[in-house]
């Protein structure tokens, strides 16, 4: 049986002081088209999510095949080992300061993502920061999915080696029968959890984390005994470097690492926008502020640092790097002739993108869709739309191609942070109407529920970051597209609001 928005205000105004001015709250929520159970704020008793939960969950998302291949990509493309970790680093800890930001928020007021965006952009104009989100997750949700359904694919043809020739030799886009079966049953591990909840999911990464972590440096020690020790492998990991490995400071800086920190950034720009949707669940800000930092800061650079490693070792065990870590394990059930190596490898991989997938990539999007028709979508079915879109994006094509997906996205995304960064601390002090949050007619509403001037400074920071593409003096604004952006759109939003009644 569902609630009414007076029920879900009596809710809240239970659980209201322990996290903000009680005074945020005057009465009852309202009820009408802007709230459902998924979108009103948590109580007390779905505040379960501990320092631990929270740094699983970081640790669920970090521990997948793209950390694993993207510093060794870095090193790829001109970067030596150490260079490639100080961008991942970097990207994490200048990321994690508008995610404690926005995350704040979440914990204090117990609302997600979408509720949240409310203050800065309106009622109305919420869904456009809400669905880019929302969009960009799908993408990644088919990409992550076609992953996973490879290492689905590799487990049942140890299984069954006849899997491969399942459908002979019809192919679409390059694949066949077997390899689109896999990726359907893999969409529907993730479908599992999207209608079991977000308590499943938090189930989920909690036992999840310790599996992976330990997985990884296994991975790392079977390197380092095979060739004599971590420094052999550091040393052959400059023969991965493929080009522009003799460029100068100079030009090493804005033309090779800042547009890899951008996209180490916009790695997760996506997460700092709705990591509301998790940290509402807080128990504490120190829960959510400590429990994100140990997370984030320390499993990516590590699993990172795993992928050059092993990737290095690879180059000197065969004769040729071996990016993809589905293919490596695949040759090591081969070479050692022992299946249950195999399955072990691809259950690893299956749990790891799972663990990412269904936290970073359905999540959000779930919660965004849930918020276009609050009374007719719910979590549920905000799941099974982004699920749906993430197959109809052709994962297998933007597969190769996620350095410029990274990149080109984050521009987009910094902007958003700029005006959601902006209006919560500068503007706003923190302090948030949540009854206006989910009222037709209140402060958020602003003009027919478009804040103006935040979709002004949002479209502001865009366009100064696509400015990089159509000058070759301007380059730099779309190499540090999140930087730029987020710049823009914080000093524009600022201006524009800072004499605006609250």
């Amino acid at each position: 049986m569902k609630r009414t928005g007076s029920e879900f205000g009596k809710q809240h105004k239970e659980v209201v002081s322990p996290y903000t001015d009680p005074s945020a709250v005057s009465g009852p929520l309202p009820e009408g088209q802007l709230i459902n159970e998924d979108l009103a704020p948590t109580n007390l008793e779905q505040r379960t999510w501990t320092l631990w939960n929270l740094a699983s969950l970081w640790v669920g998302m970090s521990v997948c095949i793209p950390t694993y291949m993207l510093a060794a990509s870095m090193i790829e493309a001109g970067m030596n080992w150490w260079q490639s970790l100080l961008a991942v680093f970097l990207g994490n800890a200048l990321v994690l300061f508008p995610m404690l930001i926005n995350g704040h928020a979440g914990t204090r007021y117990g609302i997600p993502f979408p509720s949240y965006v409310r203050s800065s952009f309106g009622i109305h104009g919420a869904h456009v920061p809400s669905l880019l989100r929302a969009l960009i997750a799908c993408g990644w949700f088919g990409i992550q999915t076609w992953i996973g359904g490879l290492a689905i694919h590799e487990i049942i043809s140890i299984v069954w080696p006849a899997w491969r020739q399942l459908g002979g030799d019809a192919a679409f886009m390059g694949y066949g029968l077997p390899q689109f079966i896999s990726f359907f049953i893999f969409w529907l591990m993730n479908m599992v959890f999207v209608w079991a909840g977000t308590e499943s999911i938090k189930w989920m990464e909690t036992l999840a984390a310790p599996f992976l972590l330990a997985m990884g440096i296994l991975l790392l020690v079977w390197a380092s005994s095979k060739v004599g020790g971590i420094g052999t492998i550091l040393q052959k990991s400059d023969a991965l470097i493929q080009s522009q490995s003799d460029l100068p400071f100079s030009k090493f800086l804005p033309l090779l690492f800042i547009p890899w920190l951008t996209a180490m950034v916009g790695y997760w720009a996506t997460l700092s926008l709705n990591i509301p949707d998790f940290t509402r669940y807080a128990k504490s800000q120190k829960d959510q502020v400590i429990g994100q930092g140990i997370g984030l800061l320390t499993t990516m650079p590590l699993f990172a640092f795993i992928g050059i490693a092993v990737t290095s070792a690879t180059l000197i065990l065969y004769g040729e790097a071996i990016w993809n870590p589905v293919t490596l394990l695949a040759r090591l059930t081969a070479e050692y002739d022992n299946p249950m190596l195999g399955l072990l490898a691809m259950l690893v991989l299956v749990v790891a993108t799972l663990s990412t997938n269904i936290a970073a990539n359905v999540v959000s999007p779930a919660n965004s869709f849930s918020n276009l028709l609050p009374q007719k979508i719910n979590f549920r079915l905000g799941g099974l739309i982004a699920g749906v879109i993430g197959i109809f994006i052709f994962p297998w094509l933007l597969l190769d191609r996620y350095q410029t997906w990274l990149i080109s996205y984050s521009g987009l995304l910094g902007a958003a942070v700029g005006v959601m960064v902006c209006d919560y601390v500068v503007i706003r002090k923190g302090i948030l109407n949540v009854r206006d949050l989910y009222s037709d007619v209140g402060q958020y509403t602003y003009v027919n529920g478009f804040n103006w001037k935040a979709l002004f400074a949002l479209s502001m920071g865009i366009l100064v970051a696509l400015l990089g593409k159509v000058s070759s003096s301007l380059q730099f604004l779309f190499n540090g597209a999140w930087f730029s952006a987020a710049i823009v759109s914080f000093v524009v939003y600022y201006v524009s609001m800072r004499n605006t009644k609250r």
